[in-house]
C-alpha cells in the first residue's frame, strides 16, 4: 500500500508539473485577476478612482492570497500585470506579464480571509523599473495606500508623489493599503509557460506576443475604465 501511495503521489506531482508547464496555472490566475478587477470596478461607491486609472502606466492584480499558502513569517502570491503600450505608456493595455508578490506582514488587515491585491503604477520610471527588476516597495519604488471611490482624487502629498498606489480586498471590503516592504517582480518561468517560449516583460508589453484569450476580459475592463490616451 505504501508503494501504491508513493506512485500516486509521484503521478500527481508529474501531472501538476505538466499542468504548470502548459500554462494552465497562469491562465487560471489571469481569469481570477480579470474577475477581481471587474468586481472591484463594478462595486458601487468603491473601485479605483478614474483620476488614478487615467494616469496609470501599469496595473498589477494578485488574486486570492491566502494565509494557508504562506511561509513562516512571510506572505506570497502570484498574479498578472498589464501596462499601456508605447514608449511613454499611453497606448492600449498590453498582454499580461505574470508577477510574483512576496513580503513580510503586508496583508490581511481586514480579517484573515483570502485577500486580493491591486497595485497601480503611476509613472514611467516606476513602470520601467517594474519590467526589469525585482523591486522592494517603499525602498526601490515609493508606494502609498490608494484612494478609494470612483470620484475620489489622489490629492494627498503622499499619493501625488508615490510611484505606486496599492489596494486590498478581503470579505468584500476594498481599501487602500500600504505594501511597503513587499517585493514585486516579473515571473519569467510563468511567462514562458503561458506563451510557450522564453519572453521578456518588454517583449510582452510591446506587443511581440499574442494576447491570450483569457486576458481579454481584464484588458477590456481596464480599457473601458481608462482608454488609451490616443483613443479619446
Amino acid at each position: 500500500m505504501k508503494h501504491v501511495g508513493s506512485v500516486l503521489l509521484v503521478s500527481m506531482a508529474l501531472l501538476g508539473s505538466v499542468w504548470a508547464a502548459s500554462g494552465e496555472k497562469a491562465k487560471e490566475r489571469i481569469r481570477d485577476s480579470a474577475t477581481v478587477m471587474k468586481e472591484i470596478m463594478s462595486a458601487p461607491d468603491q473601485g479605483i478612482p478614474g483620476s488614478v486609472l487615467d494616469k496609470a502606466k501599469c496595473v498589477v492584480v494578485v488574486p486570492s492570497v491566502k494565509k494557508a499558502a504562506l511561509g513562516v513569517g512571510g506572505e506570497y502570491g502570484r498574479g498578472v500585470m498589464t501596462c499601456r503600450s508605447g514608449a511613454d505608456f499611453t497606448g492600449k493595455w498590453s498582454a499580461p506579464v505574470m508577477m510574483t508578490l512576496a513580503g513580510g506582514s503586508f496583508g490581511f488587515q481586514i480579517g484573515g480571509q483570502a485577500t486580493d491585491f491591486v497595485i497601480v503604477v503611476m509613472n514611467d520610471s516606476g513602470a520601467r523599473a517594474m519590467l526589469h527588476n525585482k523591486l522592494k516597495l517603499g525602498a526601490d519604488a515609493s508606494v502609498a495606500a490608494g484612494p478609494v471611490g470612483r470620484s475620489a482624487e489622489a490629492a494627498t502629498n503622499e499619493n501625488l508623489k508615490a510611484e505606486m498606489l496599492s489596494y486590498s480586498r478581503s470579505r468584500g471590503a476594498f481599501a487602500g493599503v500600504s505594501l511597503a516592504g513587499a517585493t514585486l517582480h516579473p515571473d519569467s518561468e510563468d511567462d514562458a509557460n503561458l506563451y510557450g517560449e522564453k519572453v521578456t516583460a518588454d517583449q510582452i508589453i510591446s506587443g511581440q506576443v499574442t494576447m491570450p484569450e483569457e486576458a481579454r476580459p481584464l484588458v477590456e475592463t481596464l480599457a473601458q475604465a481608462a482608454p488609451s490616451r490616443g483613443s479619446r
